[in-house]
């Protein structure tokens, strides 16, 4: 800085003001700083403002599965809120793996960053509590939470259960299987506790609502339950299948459709998220939408808010999921 501030012929402070604060410098003295910064190959110690500031210019999103086209929509919207504020983003994923994003938590607090967003494996883990106490605010991303702890950012995934299985039951279909899993995971068991709602509501017995249980949401996952699904006997068979999410639902579908089996005639298929491969799919793929872009952007400025106003307020918002019919139910006449 000394050197650039010799070569541009004005203080250190103002350099420091270049790269600090910016507005308080007139743009002609600026252009001198800047184009000594050039010619000297000047490059800022980031890691030293870090100290000194006790924080960074860069927030994180702590996904949990960086394959699937959701998250990275998500990102992209963490992205533009960041961008906009001046931030970098820092972009990990846990692979569903419970040791992995306590590695991440661990990793991101040591480097300062503003704050964490995340889709976390345990909405309830006390990692989750403990960073904000030690100075590093964290957002939930796709899960709600008592506002009273995070401010959390989701789509009523119960709701976006009972809305798919209701458009199947609507079309006639009493045996509906469920694809999705594991468990553990918080956004299967609410998609699953809607799909169970609108059973009970349409008064169809509990047992017409078929589980078939995946080790992961993806499409190799997808594959499997549809060999096990057509595996079944015909009489025993589920006529729709309602998947956890879009990329179950095109691994079963494509499984479904190279053993002969016709979507929707002989099988009517569900996804959920509407990622952009649902309406590209060999038979256009019928999704609950999510708002991925709405939901990262909305999560950081949540992030922003929390890490530099002293009055902020923790809020739980909560988006509603949307139906989009396609032919995987109603066949070409869907339109």
């Amino acid at each position: 800085m000394k050197d650039v501030a010799a070569a541009a012929g004005v203080s250190l402070g103002t350099v420091s003001n270049v790269l600090n604060r910016p507005e308080m410098v007139s743009p002609a003295t600026r252009a001198k700083v800047e184009a000594a910064m050039e010619s000297l190959g000047f490059v800022r110690n980031e890691s030293a403002r870090q100290l000194r500031a006790g924080s960074s210019r860069i927030l994180a999103y702590l996904m949990l599965d960086a394959g699937n086209p959701f998250f990275t929509d998500v990102a992209r919207g963490v992205e533009e809120a960041a961008s906009e504020a001046g931030l970098s983003v820092f972009l990990c994923t846990s692979n569903e793996n419970a040791a992995r994003e306590a590695d991440y938590l661990d990793l991101l607090e040591q480097q300062r960053v503003q704050g964490v967003l995340i889709t976390p494996i345990d909405s309830e883990s006390t990692r989750l509590t403990t960073l904000p106490m030690r100075g590093t605010p964290v957002v939930l991303v796709d899960r709600s939470i008592d506002e009273s702890l995070h401010c959390s950012v989701a789509v009523d995934d119960v709701l976006g259960g009972e809305v798919a299985l209701a458009h199947l039951i609507e079309l006639g279909h009493e045996r509906i299987a469920f694809v999705g899993g594991p468990n553990t995971i918080g956004q299967v068991t609410d998609r699953l506790q809607g799909a169970r709602q609108a059973l009970e509501d349409a008064g169809l017995p509990e047992g017409n609502l078929v589980e078939l249980t995946t080790r992961a949401l993806t499409v190799a996952e997808g594959r499997g339950a549809g060999q096990r699904l057509a595996g079944l006997p015909a009489d025993r068979r589920p006529t729709a299948a309602f998947c956890a999410n879009d990329l179950l639902a095109l691994g079963l579908l494509q499984q479904c459709v190279s053993l002969g089996l016709r979507v929707p005639e002989d099988l009517a298929i569900v996804g959920y998220d509407d990622i952009e491969f649902a309406a590209a799919a060999a038979v256009p793929l019928t999704s609950v939408r999510q708002p991925r872009q709405l939901l990262g952007r909305t999560a950081a400025e949540l992030l922003l808010d929390e890490s530099s106003n002293l009055d902020h307020v923790h809020q739980r918002v909560t988006f509603t999921p949307e139906l989009v019919v396609r032919t995987s139910t109603r066949g070409k006449a869907a339109g």
